[in-house]
């Protein structure tokens, strides 16, 4: 061809024509040999698979003067005047620029009419998702019960965007994307007709390029015809396309593994004299340290990666790389390509992202030889972070020590020989649920009257209307906190000390740890503009109190003084963890605690 139009030339005029769709095409071939078609079909799959030309050689099959037939003959006037959009009664339609009602219903008022040209009326509406809620209202009944000469065929690369309701009223066929091997083998026949030389692996690399789009693939090899003179070599389709060779990948994958920050900025300040983009290049290393990590775990599956360097030589380099430090590899880059597409100066990004693989491969190779973090998990963490993260470890390994040395009947250091069990359960607080504290003894709650919270309860109203702002602060500092405090209720304030009641048990020992109570009072002191102590109470208790009216419990007109703890000391000392855990997971009333 003179001049090269080869989308043009090459777009599917008949079934046989399209590739990859072979399930889709024998379906409605079979369809129209037993008349038995749908009166709406939605053709839903990637970008240049083959929705419209489907739609198109549908719309010429049923109104074929020789047909209806599996297959259009291409060559009555009917066959010929629809491939050319001559024909009123096929109608294709762009949703994308007519998505209003008005075009819905002037379709709508249409359809009524018999065809005058061909057999069926046919409205191909191609991008169907960016109808407006209105317009696909207005479609639904027609849809659902269009006249017997009326077929619809809607198009759409964002099937999920459609409203049910439209789906549920067609026939949906899912186009694929079409294999690589497929790809490569049209791409050969097209050459062949078209007289073009062209390599196999340039093939290939622009089939790979096309992410599994025929139409894109075609453009590419025209675009890179008309680049080469017609000889379509490897290296040329790289270059008219922007990539990059896989020897400059392998260099730059050399210093990355090296730690060679020098060789890194050198390799990105000659991509960037080249005319390369930044986003692009960020997109294709990627690309490349994924063929790295498919070379090492699935070295025989080289026909379906697509790579465009030597499998010999991906499986040397890949070599030089731990398997998790690839996957770390991957990660960290796909990370910063996603921030890439919002950033003022995305080489800078690009330069960050391959420094910052370089620094964690020296972190890596440090914490390898002091026996540290491994690599796959010091990639994206910054050094404040490691060191916290070893800080946290140390403080864990020293709370194991304690609660084994508890679990074994020892005493740890710093509490009475002669504290017992029975001594824990008196403190508050049992080594099962202690917290961070738990090797510690906690010193035994005082015992509070309700006596002075009852009298202050009419005058806490200002202070206690704070309390959203406390549990929302809370929220902030610590979402499982709040989970728990939410429960309370607080009901009155007195002497710097705020009395929250609960209605469940579980809620108020967890609130009442020394972590969560700690964060809690600093809190309450930070809005209420002095140092403050929370004490809580159980809800039936401060009923009893109400109504009691001196704030005196039942325990006290016996001589005893309440004290603000769990009712069950014996269940609360033998309450463990998991037991909170299961409580908070599946609910009080769902979780039964039975001794062995």
């Amino acid at each position: 061809m003179a001049h090269l139009a080869l989308y043009r030339a090459w777009r599917s005029q008949t079934f046989k024509d399209m590739v990859g769709q072979q399930h889709i095409v024998q379906t409605l071939q079979n369809a129209i040999r037993e008349d038995r078609l749908s009166h709406a079909y939605l053709f839903s799959g990637p970008r240049g698979t083959g929705k419209t030309s489907a739609a198109k050689i549908l719309a010429k099959a049923v109104n074929c003067e020789h047909g209806p037939s599996p297959e259009p003959c291409n060559e009555c006037s009917q066959c010929q005047r629809i491939t050319a959009g001559s024909v009123m009664d096929v109608v294709e339609i762009d949703a994308a620029s007519n998505r209003g009602v008005e075009e819905i219903r002037d379709i709508r008022d249409k359809v009524k009419y018999a065809p005058t040209e061909v057999r069926r009326k046919v409205y191909i509406i191609d991008e169907v998702h960016m109808l407006t809620t209105e317009a696909f209202n207005a479609l639904l009944k027609t849809l659902e019960e269009p006249p017997g000469h009326v077929m619809f065929i809607l198009a759409t690369t964002e099937p999920h965007r459609l409203p049910a309701t439209i789906i549920s009223r067609c026939q949906r066929f899912e186009f694929r994307r079409v294999a690589l091997e497929e790809q490569a083998a049209h791409l050969r026949k097209v050459c062949t007709e078209e007289g073009i030389d062209a390599e196999e692996e340039a093939l290939r690399y622009i089939a790979r390029l096309s992410d599994g789009g025929m139409r894109d693939a075609i453009s590419l090899l025209e675009q890179i015809s008309s680049f080469s003179g017609g000889h379509v070599t490897l290296s040329q389709a790289i270059d008219a396309t922007g990539g990059l060779p896989s020897e400059q990948f392998a260099r730059l994958a050399t210093a990355v593994r090296e730690s060679d920050a020098a060789a890194v900025l050198q390799e990105i300040d000659e991509m960037m004299k080249a005319g390369k983009s930044a986003d692009k290049c960020l997109e294709q290393l990627m690309h490349y340290f994924r063929d790295l990590l498919l070379a090492q775990l699935a070295p025989e599956a080289t026909g379906s990666s697509g790579r465009i360097a030597d499998p010999a030589e991906l499986r040397g380099m890949a070599e030089g790389f731990s398997r998790e430090r690839l996957f770390a590899i991957i990660d960290l880059l796909n990370r910063y390509q996603t921030e890439m597409k919002y950033a003022a100066h995305p080489q800078t990004m690009f330069e960050i992202a391959l420094l910052k693989l370089c620094s964690d491969a020296g972190q890596a190779k440090d914490d390898r030889a002091s026996g540290g973090m491994p690599a796959a998990q010091s990639a994206g963490i910054s050094a404040a972070e490691r060191n916290e993260l070893q800080k946290l470890k140390g403080q864990l390994a020293e709370l194991e020590q304690k609660l084994e040395a508890l679990a074994n009947g020892a005493v740890p250091s710093g509490t009475s020989q002669g504290t017992g069990r029975g001594s824990a359960g008196r403190s508050g607080f049992s080594a099962g649920n202690g917290g961070a504290n738990s090797g510690q003894r906690a010193a035994p709650k005082p015992r509070l009257k309700l006596n002075a919270f009852v009298a202050a309860q009419s005058s806490s109203v200002p202070l206690l209307g704070k309390w959203p702002q406390v549990l929302q602060r809370v929220k902030e500092e610590r979402v499982t906190v709040h989970a728990w405090l939410v429960d309370g209720e607080p009901v009155s304030y007195a002497d710097d000390t705020i009395l929250v009641a609960f209605r469940n048990t579980i809620h108020r020992e967890t609130t009442e740890k020394p972590a969560n109570k700690g964060m809690i009072e600093g809190v309450l002191s930070s809005i209420f503009g002095r140092p403050t102590t929370l004490v809580t109470v159980m809800q039936k208790d401060w009923q009893e109190a109400l109504a009691d009216g001196s704030g005196k419990h039942k325990s006290e007109a016996a001589g005893e003084e309440l004290r603000l703890e769990p009712d069950n000391e014996a269940e609360a000392n033998r309450r463990e963890p998991w037991i909170d855990e299961a409580v908070r997971l599946f609910g009080e009333d769902l979780v039964t605690i039975k001794d062995d």
